[in-house]
């Protein structure tokens, strides 16, 4: 008679693991619908930078003239006012050192706090492209309806100005960390052997569609698991001021906010010059190894006028500040990149972590790749717990033909 093989049971989960198990399970369904939207719009916002370019190619780069002398900044602001019709003031103004592009004028002015949609809380939002060495507009945007600029509010906050779009984002997104974590847990191998190491890091691509979709789950997951961590950290310190205040004490070692330097224009001072010139010759001087230049006119009254000076054609995180007297143009104060301290330093750098740009273009293309995944993952995981949904009640039908 032969030997029969015994049967092997599975060994049983801790009542964590079930815990876990369980959570991972009915959380991923509740939040299943924001992270797919999180994940598809954060994928197309992910090349938003090149793929403007490629479409507005023309009015973007212009040709450079054998002599380099640019219009004075004052005379381009004037000719942005007057191209959107003389009854908008310019808000803030971007200069390129790339020799070959146009600079960027931008007028806002918000529209009703209290809206709940965002199109209601912006009464205008319009970008003017201007080639600075002719003074010729090359593109008059609305930026408000502008596409990339939708996709992006779609993905703060379900275009929704109420602070409860904010916070179902951000709520599903942290779901999303411990989804992750418990993700991780579930997927690691018992043990290193050959059968459980292809399980766990390959994609079987001749099994039948069953065992693809659970791998692209478990597999995929696991491969985009870190980037996905690091994208939905940074969206929380958005969504929450706890966590973004976490975040600045825990990297500053402190609990006291940045210092702030109380700088004043004087009104008694005046020149004959144009201050707004002045100080944008100053900014150009002091921000020689910089790649581009924001200024922002100063307001009424005490405002000074603000430049900023990037490093880097895209990203945001290092970058000095300086103010200046509107009234005559005065240097009155310079915070530098190192003046910050390491929470803000870190909160700076935010913006550029989350969509990938602090890498350049492999890092928005981790991020595009993760933001996919990160799509699909509700998804296949759908798929896996409906088919063991289906499997149970078709053992549950056969048992009850059998004992009828």
């Amino acid at each position: 008679m032969a030997q029969t093989k015994p049967i092997q049971k599975k060994p049983k989960k801790s009542r964590i693991r079930k815990i876990s198990d369980w959570l991972h399970l009915w959380l991923g369904i509740a939040s299943g619908l924001v992270v797919f939207h999180l994940g598809i719009t954060g994928c197309i916002f992910a090349f938003q930078k090149e793929i403007t370019e490629f479409i507005h190619k023309k009015e973007i780069f212009v040709d450079v003239p054998a002599k380099t002398q640019t219009k004075p900044l004052s005379v381009l602001k004037a000719t942005a006012e007057k191209a959107l019709g003389g009854n908008k003031k310019i808000s803030f103004i971007t200069t390129y050192k790339q020799p070959n592009k146009a600079w960027e004028f931008g007028a806002f002015k918000a529209g009703d706090p209290k809206a709940f949609w965002y199109f209601d809380s912006i009464d205008y939002y319009d970008l003017v492209l201007i080639n600075p060495y002719n003074g010729k507009v090359t593109l008059v945007a609305d930026h408000k309806y502008e596409f990339f600029a939708i996709i992006k509010m779609l993905h703060w906050s379900f275009l929704i100005n109420h602070p409860i779009g904010q916070q179902i984002i951000g709520w599903a997104t942290l779901i999303f960390v411990f989804l992750l974590i418990s993700g991780i847990v579930m997927w690691w191998p018992k043990n290193l052997k050959k059968s459980n190491f292809d399980k766990s890091f390959k994609v079987k691509w001749s099994a039948k569609f069953k065992r693809i979709n659970y791998d692209l789950h478990n597999v995929l997951g696991f491969y985009v698991m870190i980037i996905c961590l690091m994208l939905a950290l940074t969206g929380m310190v958005w969504a929450f001021k706890w966590f973004q205040t976490t975040i600045y004490v825990v990297a500053s070692r402190s609990i006291t906010p940045p210092a702030r330097v109380n700088v004043e224009s004087d009104s008694t001072k005046s020149i004959s010059a144009i201050p707004f010139d002045i100080a944008f010759e100053t900014a150009k001087e002091q921000f020689k190894e910089f790649d581009r230049i924001g200024m922002s006119p100063a307001g009424p009254g005490k405002a000074t006028i603000y430049a900023t000076g990037y490093h880097g054609n895209e990203t945001y995180w290092n970058f000095d500040v300086i103010q200046f007297d509107q009234y005559c143009g005065k240097l009155l104060h310079r915070k530098t990149q190192t003046d910050k301290n390491a929470g803000e330093a870190l909160i700076g750098m935010n913006y550029d972590i989350h969509v990938g740009a602090i890498l350049g273009l492999p890092g928005k293309i981790l991020a595009f790749f993760a933001s996919f995944i990160a799509a699909s993952l509700p998804i296949t995981g759908f798929i896996i717990w409906w088919g063991k949904k289906k499997k149970k009640k078709n053992h549950a039908a056969v048992e009850h033909n059998m004992k009828s």
